[in-house]
């Protein structure tokens, strides 16, 4: 088996409806694409470079994540299938390997050697996957709805505990991982960033540029994970430039943030998080 490094790979973000990204990794002979929720993009890249489809990955249930694999296999594979790898904890009926956090999945071609890690919130079974070592060199997330640039998921089925400690073992990862998230919401997160965190210098800045990618019409994405951790206010709950922008909105609001009271009576760190997660909720 070749080494990561040694293999060409691009990650390719192709649009989708009308904020998806459906990733697309590729040594230039082969793909493995990550939550095509619609078809006709994917049939579309993989038709014009010539690119074979060997794999697909799930992050969870939601349609415009898994609505496009029916068709992609009708399409696209040959005698010996196409594997569908997905969370075992959620109901897809096109997931031919099930998987929870701790697996682990060895592609030959294009190489890929990825972590499995169970990351609900957003869903109650959602995963997501860790490229540890990827063709550039750097490790590679594919965080489906979980982590966004500037922001996380809504809480569909998941409580605001189990988000925060997803959120967690996400930011446990290295600085320089590369975040490949599932939507182009970036600018609208980052108008609620600020709204969190008004003073934040990196956060200012990173306002100017995303709007001026969007300008370009190129997609905000990848982040990283060294950058969310000075610009997302969700993974920066317990800085108090944070908290006390978020607390005040929630005592407008008349929100109590009691999920998170401690003993005290003061908010902890998760209910600054629940508190906030609310907020972005009805956020215009």
């Amino acid at each position: 088996m070749k080494s990561a490094s040694e293999a060409s790979y691009q990650y390719v973000p192709v649009p989708a409806f009308e904020d998806n990204y459906i990733w697309v990794m590729t040594d230039g002979h082969s793909a493995v694409v990550v939550d095509p929720g619609d078809a006709a993009p994917v049939e579309s890249w993989l038709r014009e470079h010539g690119v074979k489809l060997i794999a697909i990955l799930l992050t969870h249930h939601h349609a415009d994540h898994v609505g496009g694999v029916a068709t992609l296999l009708r399409t696209f594979s040959g005698p010996e299938g196409i594997p569908v790898y997905g969370p075992a904890a959620e109901s897809i009926p096109v997931v031919s390997r099930a998987l929870k956090g701790g697996d682990t999945i060895e592609l030959d071609e294009p190489y890929g050697e990825f972590a499995v890690l169970d990351v609900p919130g957003h869903t109650r079974g959602h995963i997501a996957y860790v490229q540890h070592a990827g063709g550039d060199g750097a490790p590679h997330l594919f965080c489906g709805d979980t982590l966004f640039a500037s922001g996380c998921g809504r809480l569909f089925e998941g409580t605001a505990a189990q988000m925060l400690a997803s959120l967690d073992s996400l930011v446990a990862l290295d600085d320089d991982t590369q975040v490949h998230c599932a939507h182009e919401y970036t600018l609208s997160n980052i108008r609620f960033a600020l709204a969190c965190e008004p003073a934040n210098p990196d956060l200012q800045a990173w306002s100017i540029r995303a709007r001026e990618l969007r300008d370009l019409g190129r997609p905000t994405l990848p982040t990283t994970i060294g950058h969310e951790k000075r610009v997302n206010p969700f993974l920066r709950a317990d800085q108090s430039s944070v908290r006390e922008h978020v607390l005040a909105s929630a005592s407008a609001r008349g929100a109590n943030g009691s999920s998170g009271m401690s003993e005290a009576g003061s908010i902890d760190r998760l209910g600054v998080f629940a508190a906030m997660r609310e907020w972005k909720n009805t956020f215009r």
